[in-house]
């Protein structure tokens, strides 16, 4: 197999990555509009481009609880078929180079979520792969 490009970002003290074929751009927190009876880990909508864009808190979707944005908060504007959303993050570090026999699949990793693909060791970090898939799947019906 081919070697894949993930974006790396962080959560927490933790380091996750994204397929890069569905990162669209990487942008600053900027004001995000509430969307009244919307999950809790939504926080909004903001206007991209010309773009009305959902916007997630993936620490909280993913259960780690409300984050507290710092400059270095982003939010990765993903496609994910015919759907635009923005994930924010405590911060992006880079694009990475994964080869597949880097990769432990997460049912051999020691932990089960549906949310996981696995945990790729590149030069001595350990991240950990979104399931953007399962990730979405409540959020964008019918994909």
């Amino acid at each position: 197999m081919e070697p894949s490009k993930i974006v790396a970002f962080k959560l927490g003290k933790e380091e996750y990555g994204l397929d890069i074929f569905h990162v669209q751009s990487i942008e600053r927190i900027n004001h995000t509009t509430r969307v009244p009876n919307a999950s809790v880990f939504v926080k909004g909508v903001i206007n991209l481009r010309g773009n009305v864009t959902p916007i997630i808190e993936l620490s909280h979707m993913l259960g780690m609880g409300h984050t507290q944005y710092t400059d270095n908060s982003r939010v990765i504007i993903i496609n994910y078929g015919d759907s635009q959303l923005g994930l924010i993050v405590d911060e992006t570090s880079d694009v990475l180079n994964v080869n597949p026999e880097s990769i432990d699949q997460a049912a051999n990793s020691g932990f089960d979520s549906e949310y996981f693909q696995g945990i790729a060791k590149i030069d001595g970090r350990l991240i950990i792969l979104l399931n953007l898939e399962e990730l979405l799947k409540e959020l964008v019906p019918n994909k």
